[in-house]
């Protein structure tokens, strides 16, 4: 018997060991339920339509079995391995309560009662003589339920009829037929007509119809019209109130903008109350200018009731950011009429004033580990206008453990101090109609950054701009302008000697005076927040332009020798365009496949040959090809020979091409696991004769870093620990023909295990 032979009988006498324990601690006389099917038996129902039926109807059974993995049952073995605990408290206990799973037993099954429920759901899709029986089998200690079910014909709609009575409402309700849910020729299914009865139920909510509910209206089936046909009558409920069948308006609104749950704080008193166009506002601490609830609110006095003014102003008064709580209430006014409704917002504000602090640990593929620490404080309501203003202070540390740059440690300290309006402060109005109050921005910081031994950068950047979304699902930024100079504090005699021997002058950029200014702007659209879907996506764009109108000004050309400076610094002109796309498959409950495509290209002209070094592109990493360290990949074919243990330059590009896909999966409890692949690189737009084969050609697909790996996620809610571990599997700066390196992965070999294996430990997803 070969050793393979012997490692698979002892696997699979462990794996019978497994499978018997969960069994062994059953009750006297009980059986471990293991799942439940439904066969429908029809032979006349097509193949697909039959498969369909009896997974919506197995969803239904309950009680569900003990979840599985990979054929086993390892949360039943491990609620039956830590045996029953003497203290409520323990690790024991906490294994059998909290990571195990109590064996589900048969005797937990109804079966008449799951009949019963997957022949009302058939009926309810329309099999209206669908009939239902249950059994079960027996195997040693174990059942599972067996359900059969002969549905019949199924029945579908001949006709929809909508009211034809004279009553506005009933006239309304005709109007949207043209748009029912109800399609003749269609299979009947409860479900539908449910949602039928809400679709027109939010379209009169739309008229003005306040107190109308989707309850009022009901869909009379007639089945005695043809051969397994039905025709459906949409009726309003002759027991609908008075009240429903009005359209109200606006009438007051009274806004209590420091309204305290605790207390009785409605009452209003003649010296707390502010009249403002069509607003009562009862605040007498005087807490915010009215004029906020102008732009916020969209009901006036007069107005038909309308459901989406009435959200969209829920919404925005949320966005605001300034307050913990939002109530509204409606009530009718006591007048002859009885058709106006008088609105009340009670909004309860939050702490004008915090402060907060945090200490970060990082690590990257680089072998940077460091610490920071953040101190942010707020104040929310700065000018009583919902003005957030912001004050931050951090420095930093990174040390380098080992590899590349052992040594040279950075160091960072900074601060930054941001107002941001909640709405577009510009000379003249815009209105806007989202659920999201715009916002406008200007900001101004400061970094300063040490690397020892090498030299110092002091960081200056200062910015003005909007933010705006349409919904929840676009989102717009433009800052009018983007201000940024870099000045370099000292170049130590090291760095120095390292710039006159790098004859790419990759060194010396990095330490040169930069002055970059323009406006930006960014795209971002997302439906990833729809979980139930099984593709979402996210993409988001940005155009950055500087120095556009300032070159064009000055004429400035620095081929031609015409540059010009700003200050006694030249000013950069570059036009950058970058480009990201998010696809998420979901494959199953509990796993999803996320790719992401990254494209990036800068064009530098007038007064700069190159983009400016901060605004390049740069490759490798934990968020980007994790087979490779940090900023270390390309550009192109190109590769610094260099001690892997001495300091190496930060390689950057003009054009950035990356794939990433990845599958991820839950493992246990809060552990997911995933494997992934990642591709790309970076190269520079033109040929450079100290980077040999950096330029971008069309045989770009054939320089392409390719590298994957494993990782684990520790899903905590409040965060996300990733652990990836990676390698290369293609090497784009080897000679053609020779760049997969598939062949030579050897994980027992410590040398190429040294070389090859990255580790990245980081906070996230990487997309």
């Amino acid at each position: 018997m070969t050793p393979r032979i012997k490692i698979f009988l002892l696997f699979g006498f462990v794996l019978t060991l497994w499978a018997c324990s969960n069994t062994k601690y059953l009750p006297e006389g009980e059986l471990l339920y293991t799942g439940a099917s439904v066969r429908v038996k029809d032979s006349t129902m097509p193949k697909k339509e039959r498969k369909a039926l009896e997974a919506r109807l197995e969803e239904l059974l309950r009680p569900k079995p003990n979840k599985k993995f990979l054929g086993l049952r390892p949360k039943l073995y491990i609620y039956n391995l830590a045996g029953k605990p003497k203290k409520e408290k323990g690790l024991r206990s906490w294994l059998r309560n909290k990571v195990g799973e109590p064996p589900v037993l048969f005797s937990q099954v109804k079966l008449d009662y799951n009949a019963d429920l997957i022949q009302n759901n058939a009926q309810n899709l329309g099999y209206f003589k669908a009939m239902a029986s249950a059994d079960s089998t027996r195997s040693g200690k174990k059942a599972t339920a067996d359900y059969t079910i002969e549905p019949g014909p199924r029945y579908y709609i001949k006709s929809v009829t909508f009211p034809s009575d004279s009553t506005a409402l009933d006239s309304t309700i005709a109007s949207y037929g043209s748009e029912s849910l109800l399609k003749v020729g269609a299979g009947y299914d409860l479900d539908i007509i449910k949602s039928e009865r809400s679709r027109i139920d939010a379209r009169l909510k739309e008229k003005g119809y306040y107190f109308f509910g989707p309850d009022y209206l009901k869909v009379q089936v007639d089945s005695t019209v043809g051969k397994h046909e039905v025709d459906m009558i949409v009726r309003v409920k002759n027991e609908t109130p008075e009240s429903a069948r009005k359209i109200y308006k606006i009438n007051d609104i009274f806004i209590y903008p420091s309204f305290t749950v605790r207390k009785d704080t409605v009452g209003i008193d003649s010296t707390d109350v502010t009249y403002y166009r069509d607003f009562v506002i009862i605040d007498k601490q005087k807490l915010f200018k009215p004029r906020i609830f102008d732009r916020t609110l969209y009901f006036e006095k007069g107005d038909l009731y309308n459901r989406t003014a009435h959200n969209l102003s829920l919404n925005r008064l949320i966005s605001l950011g300034v307050f913990k709580f939002v109530k509204n209430e409606f009530r009718v006014v006591d007048d002859e009429e009885g058709d106006k409704l008088d609105a009340f917002y009670y909004l309860t504000p939050l702490t004008k004033k915090s402060i907060r602090t945090e200490v970060l640990a990082k690590t990257n593929s680089a072998n940077y580990a460091g610490t920071e620490l953040n101190v942010n404080w707020s104040h929310r309501n700065a000018f009583k206008g919902a003005e957030l203003l912001q004050v931050s202070a951090f420095g930093g540390l990174e040390v380098q453990f080992s590899g590349q740059n052992k040594g040279y440690n950075i160091y960072r300290v900074g601060s930054d101090v941001s107002l941001t309006w909640p709405r577009f402060l510009t000379p003249f109005t815009i209105e806007s109609s989202s659920g999201f109050v715009p916002k406008t921005k200007a900001s101004i910081g400061y970094e300063y950054q040490l690397r020892s031994q090498l030299y110092s950068l002091n960081n200056f950047k200062a910015s003005f701009g909007y933010s705006w979304k349409e919904n929840i699902r676009k989102e717009h930024q433009y800052n009018v302008t983007e201000i940024t100079y870099v000045n370099p504090g000292f170049v130590t005699d090291e760095y120095q000697q390292r710039i006159e021997a790098d004859s790419t002058g990759t060194l010396k950029r990095v330490v040169e005076k930069q002055l970059i200014f323009g406006p930006t702007y960014s795209y971002t659209y997302t439906n990833t927040m729809q979980a139930e879907k099984r593709n979402t996506i996210y993409f988001k764009a940005g155009l950055d332009v500087a120095g556009t109108i300032a070159g064009l000004a000055t004429g400035a050309n620095v081929r031609d020798g015409n540059e010009k400076s700003v200050f006694g610094v030249p000013f950069s002109q570059y036009v950058k365009l970058e480009a990201e796309f998010r696809h998420y498959l979901r494959l199953g409950k509990n796993s999803k496949l996320a790719s992401r495509l990254l494209t990036g290209y800068g064009y530098a002209y007038g007064n700069s040959k190159e983009m400016p070094y901060i605004k390049q592109f740069f490759i490798g990493g934990t968020n980007s090809i994790r087979a490779f360290r940090a900023r270390s990949l390309g550009p192109g074919t190109f590769r610094e020979d260099t001690d892997p243990n001495d300091f190496l330059a930060d390689q950057s590009g003009d054009i950035k091409l990356e794939l990433n896909t990845e599958l991820r999966t839950k493992i246990y409890s809060v552990v997911d696991g995933a494997l992934f692949v990642d591709a790309g690189n970076i190269w520079l737009r033109q040929k450079n004769p100290d980077k040999p084969g950096a330029e971008f050609s069309s045989d770009f697909l054939n320089e392409l870093a390719v590298g994957t790996g494993a990782g684990i996620r520790v899903d905590l809610s409040f965060l996300i620990l990733r652990l990836d571990l990676a390698f290369p599997i293609r090497k784009p700066w080897l000679p053609d023909g020779s760049r997969w390196v598939i062949d030579q992965v050897s994980f027992g070999d410590s040398s190429w295990r040294k070389e090859n294996l990255i580790f990245n430990l980081a906070i996230g997803y990487p997309f």
